[in-house]
């Protein structure tokens, strides 16, 4: 699962910069949920940022998923930005109307700035 992400804790914020395949199999998806469960449980109340700099398409399955992860963070009383968005990906966000659930920020620098104030 390494492979489709990698997390870095930069100040007292975690990081998780996603580098995702055009498609992921049913079996790939599911270990990625598995391991996006695993690593906010107990973590979530914390600040988190999801850098999509290294991905250009994701699909609904993986929509689904980071309403999933902010819904988790949310609960826990954490605080999630994202960011690193090419425009194809902002897109995809606006056609769905994911933009009115998120932070989204430009840079990573910008969501961790954002996270601070």
């Amino acid at each position: 699962m390494a492979d489709f992400f990698r997390i870095t804790l930069l100040q007292t914020v975690n990081v998780i910069e996603l580098a995702l395949p055009q498609s992921l199999d049913v079996v790939e998806f599911d270990r990625l949920n598995e391991s996006m469960k695993t690593l906010l449980n107990g973590k979530a109340a914390g600040q988190w940022v999801i850098d999509f700099t290294s991905v250009s398409y994701i699909g609904s399955a993986m929509l689904g998923l980071i309403v999933n992860i902010r819904q988790q963070v949310k609960t826990a009383g954490g605080k999630l930005v994202l960011c690193g968005m090419s425009p194809r990906l902002a897109e995809i966000f606006r056609m769905c109307s994911m933009e009115r659930l998120f932070t989204i920020t430009k840079t990573r620098a910008d969501a961790i700035k954002t996270l601070s104030r």
